[in-house]
């Protein structure tokens, strides 16, 4: 009997729209594409392969958006964790160009997809980047330059006075709205997606954890108690993959972060903290993150723990981050708090690829999963109707290994955050 595995205790399960069970896959079906882990990456791949007619089946080991996809901060946070002119530097404009046309991508096709299938999931628009000193006001103004370049222009650079009428907070010396971010209530927006497919004739299995996939010709991926023969498959199990596919496992890492929901604020007290409601990120490499829920709570979340796991306590690490930056709040009772593993690369850039010629994968967003996720399902999605330039640009990113291996990433990725951590409180 296969144990079942439900969502983390987190606001998103608790709030979480109502949705019928899945059974488990319990026979051998056939299907043109098999898609592991119902995560975003997982759904928007089968999402857009179904609306394209593929015959698609989806394979879950526990809920859907049972990882870091209904666990996350809910922020549309546009381009990616390394930024264009990282890839510029190391790849050449040519790169820079066709990833830099894509970097605004994913929260489109977000919002495409709640308008067109109608999935309630607390939209609402609008993210600040806020910085501490004149350093990050700096790079900001840079920021907004390098994706002006890029045809990103929906941006605004708020001094202090201006971010006043976005933001309650003294912390800051002022920042850069992105009119095309965002935010949302992420498992919800999982549930619909999951809807979507099914919509179309897709079909999604849960408590059907995949054991092994016979790769060949026509691959074979094996359940517990049923198996799936496919045409093409798709690993989509990121920082939940585990040991599956042994060489994607060497070349990331499965990092933790940290979240906390208040208890229910009310909308004048929420607008007192942030007026207009956008989603808030700082530029702080160890960098924390916030925003107001559809029911008027903060949800606030920061921290990294490299190798995955938690802290001792959720609520005493963040307590402090969020009384700093709004000590109006001071004593908050805290309803919700929970973690979960993101998946770290060594280079920033996500991981996109084959094996063979019929396994595709797409993993390693580094903590900007919520839109580039849904943009590597619209590429893979474009590679198997035979469109794969796209695809191929990211693939062509080279795949780094941490220094020391599997052992030794943990320990040496913590000690490059602790210097970073330190520059970040002196300002510098």
């Amino acid at each position: 009997m296969t144990t079942r595995m439900e969502h983390t205790g987190s606001y998103y399960a608790a709030t979480a729209n109502a949705v019928p069970d899945r059974p488990a896959l319990t026979e051998s079906i056939d299907a043109d594409v098999c898609v592991i882990g119902a995560g975003f990456t997982g759904l928007s791949t089968a999402l857009h392969l179904a609306e394209a007619g593929f015959k698609v089946v989806v394979l879950e080991a526990a809920r859907i958006g049972f990882g870091a996809s209904g666990r996350n901060g809910g922020q549309l946070v546009n381009s990616y964790s390394r930024d264009i002119d990282v890839i510029e530097r190391n790849y050449g404009h040519d790169m820079a160009a066709m990833l830099g046309s894509m970097a605004f991508e994913g929260a489109d096709i977000i919002r495409q997809r709640i308008a067109q299938y109608h999935i309630n999931c607390d939209y609402k628009p609008g993210g600040l980047f806020v910085a501490f000193n004149k350093r990050q006001m700096h790079e900001l103004s840079e920021q907004q330059a390098l994706w002006a370049r890029y045809g990103h222009d929906d941006m605004q650079l708020l001094d202090d006075a201006a971010l006043g009428n976005y933001l309650h907070s003294d912390k800051y010396i002022g920042g850069l709205l992105d009119k095309r971010g965002g935010h949302i209530h992420p498992l919800n927006l999982a549930l619909g997606e999951a809807a979507a497919i099914e919509s179309h004739g897709g079909l999604i299995f849960e408590d059907s954890k995949v054991v092994r996939i016979d790769r060949g010709e026509q691959p074979v991926v094996h359940t517990e108690h049923g198996r799936v023969t496919a045409k093409f498959v798709m690993v989509a199990g990121n920082a939940y993959l585990g040991n599956l596919v042994p060489e994607l496992a060497a070349k990331s890492m499965p990092c933790g972060t940290q979240i906390v929901t208040t208890e229910v604020l009310g909308e004048e007290k929420a607008r007192e903290l942030i007026p207009q409601l956008q989603c808030v990120e700082d530029c702080n490499y160890k960098l924390d993150y916030y925003r107001i829920t559809g029911d008027f709570r903060l949800l606030y979340g920061g921290g990294v723990t490299y190798g995955g796991g938690d802290p001792r306590s959720i609520e005493n690490f963040l307590r402090p981050h969020l009384e700093s930056t709004f000590p109006q709040l001071k004593g908050v009772k805290f309803d919700y708090a929970w973690g979960g593993d993101f998946l770290l690369t060594m280079s920033r850039l996500p991981q996109f690829g084959r094996i063979g010629d019929n396994i595709y994968y797409a993993q390693g967003y580094s903590g900007h999963g919520v839109t580039t996720t849904h943009l590597a399902g619209k590429l893979i999605a474009e590679a198997l109707r035979g469109q794969a330039e796209r695809f191929d640009a990211f693939a062509a990113l080279k795949h780094f290994p941490f220094p020391g291996g599997r052992m030794l990433r943990a320990p040496y990725t913590a000690a490059g955050a602790l210097y970073y951590g330190l520059r970040d409180k002196l300002g510098i």
